[in-house]
């Protein structure tokens, strides 16, 4: 006699079951907006190869990278899991926790648990220290097993002592650009989006309001191309340890990002004195303790920036502020300066947890629309911390000349070639658009950068997504 027929379990269904039982983690996929979902798999093989290429970037360092997860001590072992990257073995500390810190690895209890003996580096943000932790006999992981492990013995509150994370401008599900450089499409044409706004042609150089575009350096042979005009010799530029280097028969991993996200400001503020810093330059990513190191020693300049905008960032160890970011405020109390002001990218992995610096209330934080003044589907987004949001969608701008080979999925392998110009979208874009728009504004009334930033950001258009609920966009969308 047959034997009835069992019910059948859908593999999907038991696949996601083991999932939430192995990753009991809050879901964080927006709802849906009437847009195309995101394909995981392919979604998991563009982290890869993106962690990828940062770790490769990193490899001629003395520390590495490596990859934490979203909740817990353990390194993932898949890449595709990787929720933020750090220095491996060393941490962020403030210099007045350092003393009781070397007692905790010294003491009788635990001096045998560590190899070696908790180091110590300054950094030119006062009181930030680069510690260079101990080994651990017990083979975990340096970083994250000893952070939880002095939060939970109560020697630090949670998030008092972090990784040195690492920031970046690559990772789509944890950063810009949202997509490769794209070649233009015939109905654009080879003109900027965002148009070029007009020079008022008498500024004085006094005069010109001074933006710093922190990023991955200047491709020199944009300015005064005559492909790129709104790029004018003499008001954009980097120092030769800022410029970036191109072989135009292989255009390497994020190269032009720093041109093209100047040439956005220079289309919205074409009178503005535009410099180019070479920070993010593995890979599109820096250590942290390096960023604000550099954004500290431009701040100390008598000619400092008024506006320093970073298309670029991180998620982090337990969504907790970044000590480095955190206390290069503390020193400078960006929020009571009038003198300058920070505009920072959101990130791309349509997420609401926060990302940083952008997160911080001190930072100017820009999210990203399409034409049609929708949050585009790859923007992160979050009512208690994304001030703004611009356009970031298909912009076009300056680009190395030469060919560039794919490397991301699904366009693994595939030929581009670039004559000057190219479009790209993500978050990194609306970010100089909204930088630009201060910039324009303290040109035309001369008022300072935080009242600037502040009179953008009240004169927007408010409105509802569906995804994300009220938002407030500036600058032009089409």
């Amino acid at each position: 006699m047959d034997e009835p027929a069992r019910p059948g379990f859908p593999i999907g269904v038991l696949r996601d079951l083991i999932r939430k039982l192995r990753f009991p983690f809050p879901d964080r996929t927006p709802p849906d907006n009437g847009r195309p979902k995101p394909d995981k798999d392919l979604d998991d093989h563009l982290r890869r190869v993106q962690v990828g290429v940062i770790r490769k970037a990193f490899e001629d360092t003395e520390s590495g990278v490596s990859g934490g997860p979203v909740k817990g001590t353990i390194p993932p072992t898949d890449d595709a899991d990787v929720r933020y990257l750090y220095r491996p073995g060393h941490a962020l500390i403030r210099q007045e926790d350092f003393g009781r810190l070397r007692d905790y690895f010294t003491s009788d209890e635990n001096k045998d648990r560590y190899s070696g003996e908790l180091g110590a580096s300054e950094t030119r943000v006062p009181g930030l220290v680069l510690a260079k932790l101990p080994s651990r006999v017990d083979k975990q992981d340096d970083v994250l097993a000893t952070l939880g492990e002095l939060e939970d013995q109560r020697v630090i509150e949670p998030g008092a002592v972090c990784p040195d994370h690492i920031v970046y401008v690559t990772i789509r599900g944890s950063l810009c650009p949202a997509s490769e450089p794209e070649m233009l499409r015939q109905r654009i044409g080879a003109t900027p989006w965002p148009p070029a706004t007009p020079s008022r042609g008498d500024v004085s150089e006094e005069e010109r309001i001074r933006v710093a575009v922190v990023d991955t350096g200047l491709w020199t042979a944009a300015v005064g191309s005559a492909k790129s005009p709104w790029l004018e010799s003499g008001e954009i530029f980097a120092d030769a340890t800022d410029e970036e280097h191109v072989n135009p028969n292989a255009i390497h991993e994020y190269a032009g990002h720093g041109t093209f996200v100047a040439g956005v400001v220079r289309c919205m503020a074409p009178d503005a004195r535009v410099e180019v810093e070479g920070v993010l330059t593995h890979g599109g990513a820096v250590y942290e303790s390096e960023i604000v190191q550099q954004l500290q020693e431009a701040i100390d300049d008598d000619n400092h920036p008024q506006i320093i905008s970073i298309s670029a960032g991180t998620h982090t160890r337990g969504d907790f502020a970044p000590l480095g970011f955190e206390m290069l405020n503390g020193h400078n109390k960006f929020a009571r300066r009038d003198d300058i002001v920070i505009v920072a990218a959101a990130g791309n992995d349509a997420s609401s947890a926060p990302f940083w610096p952008a997160a911080f209330d001190w930072v100017v934080s820009v999210g990203s629309v399409d034409a049609d003044g929708k949050v585009s589907d790859f923007s992160n987004h979050g009512k208690s911390w994304v001030d703004v949001y611009a356009r970031g969608r298909n912009h076009v701008n300056a680009f190395p000349k030469g060919t560039y080979k794919c490397y991301e999925p699904p366009n693994v392998g595939q030929i581009r070639k670039f004559d000057g110009l190219a479009q790209w979208s993500g978050t990194s874009f609306s970010t100089p658009l909204v930088s630009g728009l201060i910039a324009a504004h303290m040109q035309a009334t001369g008022d300072s950068a935080r009242k600037a930033a502040d009179i953008v950001i009240k004169g927007g258009t408010p409105s509802t997504d569906p995804r994300v609920g009220p938002i407030v966009t500036v600058g032009p969308l089409t």
